[in-house]
């Protein structure tokens, strides 16, 4: 705690003075222009993997980057991907799984988790991947919990476009989901691409995209 307190003097004395003119158009507004849904594993920070500055990003965090289909009981991250797409109008959704994810790890090894079952009935949200996964062939344990990295981006953008905001949004033109795989070692960013149906390198691929907008023109 005593780094942690450090750190924010540190923040207070130095980092927060030479942006002092953004905090201050910040204090009494915000216009990110992305949503960015991720793990809440410690390695992965998204606005340093992103370079972003604060107000560019408006951030979901949670165990395994999960966004749960939408029911008649919406949750917190129903009401935060609702409130970033209807309010904030944010132009990009962005769900971004990571290697050696341990909530991933749990689903793929099937590892028990009656001491955490808070945890257990969460991770029940990744059950369409884990059945997709399970389903096929993997050459090791590594490559099952990698392939269960990307099943599980897959169906949470898919879970994402149950929410009735962002379907609008995407019927409206307004809005384009992304799919990332971030590499902790190497610092790689894998992204799906709709046309292929397969994870290609975002660097090579800047413009690749999950899921377009496909707005209706009515006469």
């Amino acid at each position: 705690m005593k780094e942690i307190i450090e750190g924010f003097l540190n923040f207070q004395k130095n980092a927060f003075p030479e942006r002092v003119t953004l905090f201050k158009s910040l204090a009494s507004q915000q216009s990110p222009k992305a949503l960015f849904i991720s793990c809440s594993d410690s390695r992965l920070v998204p606005e340093l993997v992103t370079q972003r500055e604060p107000g560019d990003l408006f951030v979901i965090r949670n165990a395994g980057n999960i966004v749960p289909s939408y029911g008649p009981e919406p949750g917190g991250v129903s009401a935060s991907v609702e409130y970033a797409v209807a309010a904030l109008k944010v132009n990009d959704i962005v769900i971004c799984g990571h290697s050696d994810c341990g909530a991933m790890t749990a689903v793929a090894t099937c590892q028990c988790l009656d001491h955490m079952p808070a945890v257990s009935s969460w991770l029940r949200y990744a059950d369409s991947a884990r059945v997709v996964n399970e389903a096929r062939q993997h050459p090791d344990p590594s490559a099952k919990v990698a392939a269960m990295v990307r099943e599980n981006v897959i169906a949470q953008l898919a879970n994402i476009q149950t929410h009735p905001s962002v379907r609008l949004a995407l019927e409206e033109g307004r809005v384009t989901l992304h799919g990332w795989i971030y590499d902790i070692e190497s610092g790689r960013i894998d992204a799906f691409d709709s046309r292929s149906s397969a994870f290609v390198s975002l660097a090579d691929n800047p413009d690749v995209n999950a899921v377009s907008p496909h707005a209706r023109h009515v006469a």
